[in-house]
């Protein structure tokens, strides 16, 4: 299994409609055929360090998650919610052994990047924020 955790914040001027959107985005890209379980809700972490709201996504294998990133609701829910957020943190976990899986999983991301750039940018600076 392959579980991705994201704490996230919005932008100040994010409306608590356009919050509501973001959040129900996420629960559609969660729910899609390839995800085994998730959870989208409140970041229950330190408020100090900035997060309000986490999702969680788990994948069951590589080939599944192949399907999760390039599924056409998640790519088109990514539209939706970058850019109302403020920053992002990514966490990444698995149960499989595999000392290759992080670098099969990195070369996923870069290859997804490489063909949605503007994506690539905006979770880039999500991320370092």
């Amino acid at each position: 299994m392959i579980v991705n955790v994201l704490r996230f914040s919005f932008r100040n001027d994010v409306t608590e409609d356009e919050k509501a959107e973001v959040l129900a985005t996420m629960r559609r890209t969660a729910s899609t055929g390839s995800v085994a379980f998730a959870a989208v809700g409140q970041d229950l972490g330190d408020p100090a360090e900035g997060f309000t709201h986490a999702y969680l996504a788990a994948i069951p294998d590589l080939d599944a998650l192949e399907q999760y990133m390039h599924d056409p609701v998640h790519v088109k829910g990514d539209d939706v919610i970058l850019g109302r957020l403020a920053r992002l943190s990514a966490v990444r976990l698995s149960d499989d052994l595999d000392p290759g899986l992080h670098q099969a999983i990195f070369a996923m991301h870069a290859r997804k990047a490489a063909m949605y750039p503007d994506w690539g940018r905006e979770v880039e600076a999500l991320l370092t924020a």
